[in-house]
């Protein structure tokens, strides 16, 4: 004898069925990728991000200066000299405007102005030039030995424009033009070029917060 099971019959549509699969896959995808953020720069991201190089400077106090200490920050770092005609001014500026607009969140923010010329720029010199732009900026520099160590930390070129043996005390600098985002696990992770904005600078801090 052979028992016949009779099913019971299916009373919704396969168009319908397709309908709810669909719905249901989309709802999970998005619950899924909701707690998903992909942060978008307006600085050039290194990926992957790379350790901080080593920074350490006393500043004007005798106090001195850890990048790998500041931890829980986001720390901004730009390698300049007090006597730049150009891009350091402007980028100082601009780190003042970008503070005032993230309000509150600049206690989170150092941002750090590092002279590679210390024939002239003294610590005491740099803090004060760093200061007529915002008391938030810190000015550092060290003597020539310790600039040089850091410079070749940090894989960058510096040097004194013109004739080598010109020992006069006027003469420009060629330097990095870029700033250097560090994020409060330490690492480095953007690169802000020459002519981004104030709001977008802040804008990638307060992505890094």
């Amino acid at each position: 004898m052979i028992t016949t099971i009779n099913a019971e019959r299916d009373t919704i549509p396969a168009a319908a069925r397709l309908t709810v699969m669909r719905l249901l896959f989309a709802g999970i995808a998005g619950l899924i990728f909701s707690g998903c953020h992909e942060p978008s720069f307006n600085g050039v991201a290194l990926d992957p991000p790379e350790r901080a190089p080593v920074l350490r400077l006393v500043d004007s106090s005798g106090a001195r200066f850890d990048l790998g200490q500041e931890r829980g920050k986001v720390v901004l770092v730009f390698f300049g000299y007090t006597h730049c005609p150009d891009i350091c001014p402007t980028t100082l500026v601009d780190w003042r405007r970008a503070a005032d607009l993230l309000g509150p969140k600049a206690e989170n923010v150092r941002f750090v102005f590092v002279s590679v010329d210390p024939e002239r720029d003294t610590p005491a010199l740099t803090q004060r030039y760093a200061a007529r732009f915002s008391p938030r900026i810190l000015g550092l520099t060290g003597t020539r030995p310790q600039v040089d160590a850091m410079l070749a930390t940090w894989k960058l070129a510096s040097f004194r424009d013109g004739d080598p043996g010109d020992t006069s005390m006027v003469y420009t600098i060629s330097h990095p033009s870029q700033v250097f985002v560090v994020d409060g696990d330490g690492q480095l992770r953007l690169m802000h070029r020459a002519g981004l904005t104030p709001a977008q600078v802040a804008a990638d801090i307060t992505e890094l917060l």
